[in-house]
């Protein structure tokens, strides 16, 4: 995959200000973002999210997934921290677009599981790429990382791609009843690392309607 950089600009958001890097994969047109806060050059590790976009969850504020909150909180992270680097990347629905994710909600909403109903469509439950990462992290000259991931198969892409990753750190934030088996599943067929206890009530920023 040959993705170029093209331009980028500030960014400014609740947390703070960004600035967002634009690049493009020169085969497909596809479009990816990285938002950067502070100086991320160098050897010293620096805090990552891998992002895949989801429109329904990012923008949509849909209850049925985490993303939504997990873009939130590592947004608020690295604002914390002062510095860190947020790929963000146009891979909807696992990889297989956003028409057959409503498509994918629909047999969730008569029965399937989230990998259930990819599969009903004939795709595999994860078609995610990650090749595009080396050259994003090549232009932002990060070499170490702290990972805020639950997914184990983005550490394995980030190792691929030559970057030195430091810890894993646990990125919960989202859970609600709505969701419950969604994570569930994710981590009984997807092998995500879930650490906290969820037998007490969902986070309370959230509204559980």
């Amino acid at each position: 995959m040959t993705v170029e950089y093209v331009e980028s600009s500030r960014l400014p958001t609740p947390w703070g200000i960004f600035e967002m890097h634009g690049f493009i994969d020169v085969d497909t047109d596809k479009e990816h973002i990285l938002l950067t806060m502070g100086d991320v050059k160098g050897d010293e590790s620096i805090l990552v999210r891998v992002h895949s976009e989801c429109l329904t969850g990012d923008a949509l504020f849909s209850m049925r997934c985490d993303c939504g909150a997990q873009l939130q909180s590592a947004m608020h992270k690295i604002a914390l921290e002062g510095r860190g680097a947020i790929f963000y990347l146009r891979q909807e629905g696992r990889g297989i677009g956003l028409i057959n994710k409503i498509r994918a909600y629909n047999l969730q909403d008569k029965g399937a599981d989230t990998v259930e109903a990819n599969e009903q469509l004939g795709f595999d439950a994860d078609i995610r790429k990650y090749d595009m990462l080396e050259n994003m992290f090549a232009h932002a000259g990060i070499k170490k990382v702290r990972v805020m991931t639950n997914n184990p198969r983005k550490l394995a892409a980030l190792r691929d791609a030559g970057i030195e990753v430091e810890s894993r750190l646990a990125h919960e934030p989202g859970r609600n009843r709505h969701n419950a088996n969604y994570l569930e599943t994710k981590q009984g067929k997807l092998g995500h690392i879930f650490e906290a206890d969820h037998t007490s009530t969902p986070d309370p920023d959230i509204p559980d309607t």
